[in-house]
């Protein structure tokens, strides 16, 4: 069920009317008070969502109660903000958006955090970590333990696919100190896809490889975000590989139907009038 943008939308949110989501974040531990408790965030543009973003959640979430000490207690997506500048780039309003209508439909640990997305410059991924870091170990004290007596601060955790590693493991391309920041103190979580050799990736990460995990993804999928805009471009169906509220508004709103070079001579144009 969708709820009205005007009322409670995160994308409605102004750096004056924003506030940290936290409907969905479990306040306590279900399992064992052995286990920590960990909030997953996933940083990108998600222009737009698609299914393989909402999969990246449940993936990680099963790798870590199967493999791993952790308790996962809620997770996050944080779309980039408009002065990231990247092509195919829709408004962020819309993105967010379309994250807070696909994580409607999902399981209700999952949440969208504007935070990030109405800066007025880009905000780098240690800084928003940072961010997640103070709103639920500093401002809200962490969570309880299983037993309800007593407070722990939660493992935020970078969400990212095997793309993202191979960036960070390429020279020259992510600061040292951003590198050390979010490998070393944060961590991440790694979802593997088809084409990317996280090996290779991981070999250059060497420093901070007790802090990466890799995610086997056992069913490939490599649907994105680009070749939803592609689709839609062309006329094509984007079913199933979105859900279907967020092409219900794609459509309502007419998102991705030009190329960027179309949507720039149209800006032009309006200055001018």
């Amino acid at each position: 069920m969708t709820t009205d943008p005007a009322a409670s939308s995160a994308s409605a949110m102004t750096l004056d009317s924003y506030s940290f989501p936290t409907r969905r974040l479990q306040m306590q531990q279900l399992e064992d008070s052995d286990r920590i408790p960990l909030v997953l965030v996933a940083c990108g543009s998600f222009s737009p969502i698609t299914i393989l973003h909402l999969r990246m959640f449940e993936m990680a979430k099963d790798h870590a109660r199967i493999n791993t000490q952790y308790e996962v207690v809620g997770g996050y997506f944080s779309p980039v903000s408009d002065a990231y500048r990247k092509g195919g780039l829709a408004p962020a309003h819309h993105r967010v958006r379309m994250c807070e209508l696909a994580t409607e439909e999902a399981p209700d640990w999952l949440m969208v955090d504007a935070w990030e997305a109405i800066q007025p410059e880009y905000s780098p991924t240690a800084a928003v970590l940072d961010h997640f870091e103070y709103e639920i170990n500093q401002r809200l004290g962490g969570v309880y333990t299983a037993d309800g007596e007593t407070r722990r601060p939660a493992k935020i955790m970078l969400l990212a696919g095997a793309d993202l590693i191979s960036t960070m493991s390429a020279p020259g391309v992510w600061a040292e100190k951003d590198l050390d920041h979010i490998l070393g103190d944060f961590g991440a979580m790694i979802i593997e896809r088809s084409g990317t050799d996280v090996k290779e990736a991981l070999a250059n990460l060497r420093p901070w490889e007790d802090n990466i995990i890799v995610v086997p993804q056992l069913i490939n999928n490599d649907v994105s975000s680009t070749k939803i805009r592609l689709f839609l471009k062309r006329q094509m169906s984007v079913k199933w590989m979105t859900p279907h509220s967020v092409v219900i508004y794609m459509t309502a709103n007419g998102l991705y139907r030009e190329d960027a070079d179309a949507i720039s001579i149209r800006k032009q144009q309006q200055l001018k009038n």
